[in-house]
């Protein structure tokens, strides 16, 4: 391979990493080698220039694209899947539920109304809300997901690699298993943790959801796992085991921070991430804030109040 965006790596699999401007610099797709041809894992986003980066990565396969596969909805991940399906003509499959967020969140335009209103009903200052809106309207432009994709799910085998619902960091991510490799999209990362939010319509408990799917991994026990962003992971039961860890740890952090009284996600979220951090990431450090406080509530740990308005959270 020629190309300074494609390293080869064990099994003849090809890691294809496109920059991003987001807090992550960068993002990982994968191309599978099968019996048809390749299997490709993620889109990356829909940059200008990004249809000129991907003809010059399809420009030196021998073999053509069979399939494309979307981890998840995630503009880093499904953000060119319009762009590569046209490039390649090949079908792409997203599971049903990923999907359905793509629609609802992608495909519609009062979304960033939406994100922002509810984040302020947690707690967040309307002059950080109107910069998200403002940011969320930049960018969507460049997240151009294929419609009508293939539905796939739990179960289903795509050119002989088993297909696992995983959610957690994203409702409805998915993932690829075969032979003791994980390719994980953003389920697994390694030195940084993946965010795991509660959002707008989302499922009620997401962090219970990815403890539990982390729980899955350690059962399966993959040997190698293909993350969406760093190096691949070695031991992934054991990345899997730290991160069940982590949460814990923040678990107690965010019902320590109830002890004193009522708090809104927001003034949890001062207690938990740093509190100069710019509208994007304190956007994800309430959303990640909720998400460990709505597991405090179906452990028992804390009370929700105020689900008609504005939402606060107290310690039992």
């Amino acid at each position: 391979m020629i190309s300074p965006l494609v390293d080869e790596l064990a099994g003849g699999i090809l890691r294809v990493t496109f920059p991003l401007p987001l807090g992550i610099d960068h993002v990982h797709c994968y191309l599978l080698p099968g019996t048809d041809g390749w299997t490709l894992v993620d889109t990356g986003l829909g940059l200008p220039g990004a249809e000129d980066r991907w003809r010059e990565v399809l420009a030196e396969l021998e073999r053509p694209v069979a399939r494309i596969v979307v981890t998840h909805f995630h503009p880093d991940h499904a953000g060119g899947g319009e762009i590569v399906q046209g490039l390649t003509g090949a079908p792409v499959l997203q599971g049903a539920r990923d999907y359905e967020l793509c629609e609802r969140v992608w495909g519609r335009e009062d979304w960033s109304d939406r994100m922002a209103g509810y984040l302020q009903a947690n707690g967040l200052p309307a002059e950080i809300a109107e910069e998200l809106r403002q940011e969320s309207r930049t960018l969507a432009p460049f997240i151009r997901f294929a419609r009508e994709p293939e539905r796939i799910g739990e179960g289903d085998d795509v050119d002989g690699w088993r297909v696992l619902e995983l959610p957690g960091h994203a409702d409805g991510h998915i993932a690829l298993f075969r032979g003791g490799v994980l390719v994980a999209g953003d389920h697994l990362l390694a030195r940084i943790t993946p965010t795991v939010g509660l959002y707008p319509e989302s499922r009620p408990d997401p962090l219970g959801d990815f403890l539990e799917s982390l729980a899955r991994t350690i059962e399966l026990a993959p040997s190698y796992a293909l993350p969406g962003h760093n190096e691949p992971l070695e031991e992934p039961v054991a990345r899997a085991r730290e991160i069940v860890d982590h949460h814990r740890v923040r678990l107690d952090e965010a019902a320590a921070a109830l002890a004193a009284g009522a708090r809104t996600g927001y003034e949890v979220s001062l207690a938990l991430f740093d509190a100069n951090l710019d509208p994007s990431g304190r956007r994800f450090a309430l959303a990640e804030s909720l998400a460990h406080l709505e597991r405090l509530v179906r452990e028992g740990r804390a009370r929700r109040s105020g689900d008609g308005g504005a939402v606060s959270y107290t310690g039992t």
